[in-house]
């Protein structure tokens, strides 16, 4: 039986390398497709930690590394609520530890400014990126968040005969919501994502935090709804 010490830690790393990989690739490898990465770069990096952390710590935690996946989990009957408790505590620490990580990294690089939205943070209007507003990206991070738990809902059921798969689904379905969404809100779809970056950017990452709380957390538990009671009913609640 796999203690829930083992558990913490797992999530706890997870996010961390999350945080530190995603928003690090846009942060230090640059969203210039001339000189850096790019937004295309960007988008994999995050889908590809999700995939490299999928089969590092899957088996312990089942890698969930996203508070709005673990409340989603809550709300789909497949996790008790104190678990889920726990596994938020571990991935907000871990989300701060890779910002931290990044700060640490990238203030130490000459000509280093921690402006407005910096490190990655997630946000919205005036300033950031395409300046959509916050109707647009309410929407977009409970639409992203309800397609991201739609498929992992979908390829960790114990129905998937390709289950073995799910973590390059999870990872790819990530890749192709950044795809599409970064220019909007830089693309969150997990709170504990946005909160570590915005701690140390402070102002408006800060101040607009709330959305990339309420609204992946809304999507995942619709998600959860909908997938129980439209596609795939359970068989059995957790007691």
């Amino acid at each position: 039986m796999i203690s829930k010490t083992s558990k913490f830690v797992a999530e706890m790393i997870g996010t961390m390398v999350l945080v530190l990989m995603g928003c690090g690739s846009a942060v230090i490898a640059g969203a210039d497709g001339t000189t850096g990465v790019g937004l295309l770069g960007i988008s994999f990096a995050f889908g590809l930690s999700v995939i490299a952390m999928a089969y590092a710590i899957g088996h312990i935690s089942g890698c969930h590394i996203n508070p709005a996946i673990s409340i989603a989990m809550v709300a789909a009957g497949r996790m008790k609520l104190d678990e889920a408790i726990l596994y938020i505590i571990a991935q907000i620490i871990g989300a701060i530890i890779g910002a931290g990580i990044l700060y640490i990294i990238f203030t130490n690089h000459p000509g280093a400014v921690i402006g407005e939205w910096a490190l990655g943070s997630n946000g919205w209007g005036t300033g950031y990126l395409d300046a959509y507003n916050m109707t647009a990206a309410f929407v977009a991070e409970f639409v992203f968040t309800f397609i991201f738990l739609m498929v992992i809902l979908g390829s960790t059921s114990t129905k998937n005969i390709n289950g073995g798969f799910a973590g390059l689904a999870i990872g790819f379905s990530l890749v192709l919501i950044h795809i599409v969404g970064i220019k909007i809100t830089g693309v969150s779809v997990n709170p504990a994502r946005s909160i570590g970056p915005a701690i140390f950017a402070g102002g408006e990452a800060l101040s607009q935090l709330w959305l990339f709380i309420v609204a992946p957390v809304l999507g995942g538990i619709v998600a959860a709804f909908t997938y129980n009671l439209l596609i795939e009913k359970p068989e059995h609640k957790l007691s």
